[in-house]
């Protein structure tokens, strides 16, 4: 897959302005007025450490290299609407997490998918619970994506991760009462979602 040659096509083209000294706070000033030079400095500032960020979430460099990109490719198509409340750091850190996250959901169905195909003399009803489950895991997904990006993460975190409320405000660089806040906002959101469900 190669290491992200397009953004590497950046610097190329428009690499004379040297960036380096500013801060990701002024990088994002520019970025939100598409600038690609500042695009470019933050990608080349912060693609290694979340590639071996993905890495250790995933256990497979194509997945990471390919989870690293997909969220250069969002920043920059979000670039114009962005608002970070903290740093820039915990922002693009939660933004691949949250993205480790839907590859490892994905490996899970198709886990459980493949498992159904592969046993086709399993009874009856044991079959049906596979698929019931799966139908379940889908439900619960499909809940989980409506929630506002910051209650997906934590709930995720929580849930998918089993860190604390206080493990959580540490890698998110929030207050454990925010971390709360947002579980509870998700488990409300979920059990809306999910009131034929008690999976909560």
């Amino acid at each position: 897959m190669g290491v992200f040659p397009d953004f590497h096509y950046f610097s190329r083209r428009l690499g004379m302005i040297d960036l380096t000294s500013y801060t990701d706070e002024q990088l994002m000033s520019l970025l939100k007025n598409s600038d690609e030079t500042a695009f470019t400095e933050l990608y080349e500032r912060y693609w290694k450490k979340l590639l071996v960020r993905a890495k250790l979430l995933l256990y497979s460099s194509e997945d990471a290299e390919e989870a690293v990109h997909d969220i250069f490719v969002l920043l920059w198509k979000k670039r114009l609407t962005i608002t970070i409340f903290h740093s820039f750091h915990t922002y693009i850190a939660a933004m691949l997490q949250y993205r480790c996250f839907k590859i490892l959901a994905e490996r899970r169905r198709k886990r459980i998918t493949e498992s159904v195909i592969e046993l086709p003399e399993i009874p009856d009803n044991h079959t049906q619970q596979l698929l019931d489950f799966e139908y379940l895991q889908q439900e619960l997904e499909a809940a989980v994506s409506k929630l506002p990006e910051k209650c997906q993460l934590i709930f995720r975190l929580s849930r998918e991760q089993g860190l604390s409320d206080k493990e959580i405000a540490a890698e998110l660089d929030l207050s454990v009462n925010t971390v709360r806040t947002q579980m509870h906002r998700a488990l409300v959101g979920l059990k809306a979602n999910l009131n034929s469900f008690f999976l909560l």
